[in-house]
């Protein structure tokens, strides 16, 4: 599996891990298999996205699942972003205390 393959599969996952909560993310799903996982990641980070799915996580206590989170906290990931992503991730991620949060 390529990396690229084993990010797409982690956005999958945060599909699950929401969907076991109630919270259907299929407008997550849609992207995943028209733009695959890094195409679809940086359309969340882009500054003027609404980024209502990781307050949805957030709310659900799956906040390390979101998109936020996995470009984060992964580094191998990294190389697929540029700094601006990056930092939107870690912005979006810093103001709900996720690295308060034992991170």
């Amino acid at each position: 599996m390529s990396l690229e393959e084993e990010f797409a599969e982690l956005l999958r996952e945060t599909y699950e891990a929401g969907r076991q909560q109630g919270y259907l993310a299929t407008y997550l799903l849609e992207m995943l298999e028209e733009h695959g996982g890094v195409g679809t990641a940086k359309r969340l980070l882009a500054p003027w996205t609404d980024h209502q799915g990781l307050y949805q996580l957030y709310g659900l206590g799956l906040i390390h699942k979101s998109v936020e989170a996995i470009v984060w906290d992964h580094r191998e990931f990294h190389p697929f972003f540029t700094e601006v992503e990056l930092g939107i991730a870690y912005r979006r991620l810093e103001e709900l205390g996720y690295f308060f949060e034992g991170k």
